[in-house]
């Protein structure tokens, strides 16, 4: 596959369909469990917004549907980031955005440490692997996309989930 595909080339406008649709589950799945940003885990998409969050990522999605590789690596990570979103999004609604916030944080309180990052190893190390298995045995440029894409979903789950672990045991301390 080239490093660069032509400008409103067929493929271009494939991998921009595919890049506008994964932004659009992420941003859906987001909005669906947290309507005003409360429980957001990216601190620059809070800051962005959702009005800033959608220009920049529309820029981005016309930038990168350029370049095949980055654009399954990002369309396999946010795919994979509203899928979690959504595992979740319905308890986080119906509890509303503050209530669910202190129920995680009371939750996550009353666990040992020890065993909840153990936990969280689990939910992001397995998908890592079988993203670590692509990459290694796939011998071809877009299943390794899509491996890097995995790990690189695992990577974003581990990092934005210890963050609001350690905001809140700081807070609470």
């Amino acid at each position: 596959m080239d490093d660069t595909l032509p400008l409103a080339s067929r493929e271009y406008f494939f991998l921009l369909g595919l890049l506008l649709f994964a932004r659009g589950m992420d941003f859906l799945s987001t909005w669906v469990a947290t309507p005003h940003l409360t429980l957001e885990g990216n601190p620059i998409a809070k800051w962005l917004g959702w009005k800033w969050g959608l220009i920049v990522n529309l820029g981005l999605c016309l930038g990168f549907a350029l370049l095949p590789i980055p654009a399954i690596i990002i369309t396999t990570t946010s795919l994979l980031v509203a899928a979690r979103n959504f595992q979740s999004a319905w308890l986080m609604r119906s509890l509303g955005e503050d209530a669910y916030r202190d129920w995680y944080v009371a939750r996550v309180q009353a666990t040992r440490l020890p065993l909840y990052l153990f936990c969280l190893a689990g939910n992001t190390l397995l998908p890592a692997i079988v993203g670590a298995a692509l990459i290694y045995f796939a011998g071809q440029a877009v299943p390794q996309a899509i491996g890097i894409g995995i790990v690189g979903y695992a990577v974003a789950v581990v990092v934005y989930t210890l963050l609001s672990v350690w905001r809140t045991r700081r807070t609470f301390r």
